[in-house]
């Protein structure tokens, strides 16, 4: 059974079954190259693609003997293939195989990583215009600083999910390189026309050198950019589940019929979805220092990386396929509540408006220290109790000499505040591009 939110696509990529057919992919455009070339007879290459058959349970009980998994599959597809199949794996040494077939099956699955992507950013893209005028209080430190609006939060995001969509077409490149140039990269039994015909069928790039393998650079960077877009998710997910808190609460994470968040609490209404992708994402940074690792390989080549690349290749792209899954599904059903957060906004009583004050001071002739400790104190004591801090303005007779009402109030305008908000999502190519839904203050969390 494949788990929720985990492409289907993606799992029968990575499945021994797929994996041994496109070795066997690579095997019969082998034989067609050298068919062209005269060095096996005509009709091979048709004749094994006609008779051969992947047998995964043969392979495993063949390799329980031999020790070598690219052994155990060529004798395994020799024995369907009949007298054709003495000529599978002619000139080729195993990685000529293996690296080749994996790099196909990775540029495959950065393909539906890419898919993915752009889905998420439908979805993260609509959010952010939906709540464009949707005010909510800036913290920084964990402390309330100024206003800004969740969707400037999600917008954001966004833009950084499109620089992530970059670097993954990137790494597609990067990857998409295949390589049949014998046992330590000479061409010494192996025609490079062979290399080029097999890459082309495949649609991969031979690579310009190589020795045994191909080199891991280029794997290390790409499980190090799936580790990046992990880091993006892990980012919003950790922004979403603190202000999930109870005592802040201004998004809550879809809680479905039935579903149940703790056994012993029955009230609970846990964040578990952006705990799961904040927990992914440390396992996605091992990974990516795993890959970077592996690059260090003696001479031409050892096997130190191999072991390691059967766990981090296929569970990088899965993993990050589920990831962008998980919380496109989240952010689509998100439960948003602007007037907790108007209400969080103003629980300092104007605080977040500090700036402002001392801005204005500064207009009126006080220098800027002078501003500064004027607001400060003003602040400070707001935050001790009593009057809250826009009172404390208004009632300050050193601040009403040279300031009137109207400009006392200008200051704590949420809208003046917010006043370039638009002019990000032009940037951004956001604007008209989704609906801006209506704020409604009056929606709190049930």
């Amino acid at each position: 059974m494949i788990p929720r939110y985990i492409r289907p696509e993606m799992a029968r990529l990575w499945s021994d079954e797929n994996k041994y057919r496109r070795w066997l992919e690579v095997e019969i455009l082998a034989l067609e190259a050298w068919e062209i070339l005269g060095r096996v007879p005509q009709g091979t290459a048709s004749t094994v693609r006609q008779k051969a058959r992947v047998d995964v349970d043969r392979i495993a009980e063949i390799e329980s003997q031999v020790r070598h998994d690219v052994i155990a599959f060529v004798s395994q597809v020799a024995e369907t293939a009949g007298e054709a199949g003495k000529y599978i794996h002619y000139g080729l040494t195993s990685y000529d195989v293996v690296d080749t077939a994996l790099s196909s099956l990775l540029r495959d699955s950065l393909m539906v990583i890419i898919d993915d992507i752009k889905r998420l950013l439908d979805v993260l893209g609509g959010l952010a215009v939906e709540h464009k005028h949707t005010p909510m209080v800036g913290r920084t430190h964990g402390v309330h600083a100024e206003p800004l609006t969740f969707g400037l939060v999600l917008a954001l995001w966004y833009e950084e999910m499109k620089r992530n969509l970059k670097r993954v077409e990137w790494v597609l490149q990067e990857v998409s390189v295949g390589k049949l140039s014998g046992a330590v990269g000479t061409y010494a039994h192996v025609d490079p026309f062979v290399e080029r015909y097999v890459c082309d069928k495949l649609g991969l790039t031979p690579a310009p050198v190589s020795n045994q393998i191909i080199q891991r650079d280029r794997h290390a960077m790409c499980v190090s950019t799936l580790a990046v877009v992990a880091g993006t998710l892990e980012k919003m997910a950790t922004s979403l589940r603190g202000i999930a808190r109870t005592e802040i609460r201004e998004v809550e994470e879809p809680f479905r019929r039935g579903q149940k968040g703790s056994s012993a609490m029955p009230h609970k209404r846990n964040p578990v979805g952006l705990e799961q992708i904040c927990g992914m994402a440390r396992l996605m940074r091992g990974y990516a220092l795993a890959a970077l690792e592996n690059n260090n390989l003696w001479d031409q080549r050892d096997i130190s990386n191999s072991s390691v690349e059967r766990i981090i290749l296929p569970d990088s792209v899965t993993l990050l396929n589920y990831m962008l899954n998980r919380m496109t599904g989240i952010l689509a059903d998100l439960r948003v509540y602007p007037g907790r957060m108007l209400s969080n906004l103003n629980l300092t009583g104007g605080l977040v408006f500090s700036e402002e004050v001392m801005l204005l001071l500064i207009a009126k002739g006080f220098t800027r220290e002078q501003a500064y400790a004027k607001v400060q104190a003003l602040a400070m004591a707001a935050w001790e109790g009593g009057a809250d801090f826009r009172q404390r303005v208004f009632d300050d007779p050193e601040i009403s000499q040279v300031c009137t009402r109207e400009e006392l109030e200008s200051c704590f305008d949420l809208n003046k505040t917010l006043a370039h908000v638009d002019a990000v999502f032009e940037r951004l190519g956001l604007a008209g591009k989704f609906k801006v839904k209506e704020l409604d203050v009056n929606e709190q969390p049930q």
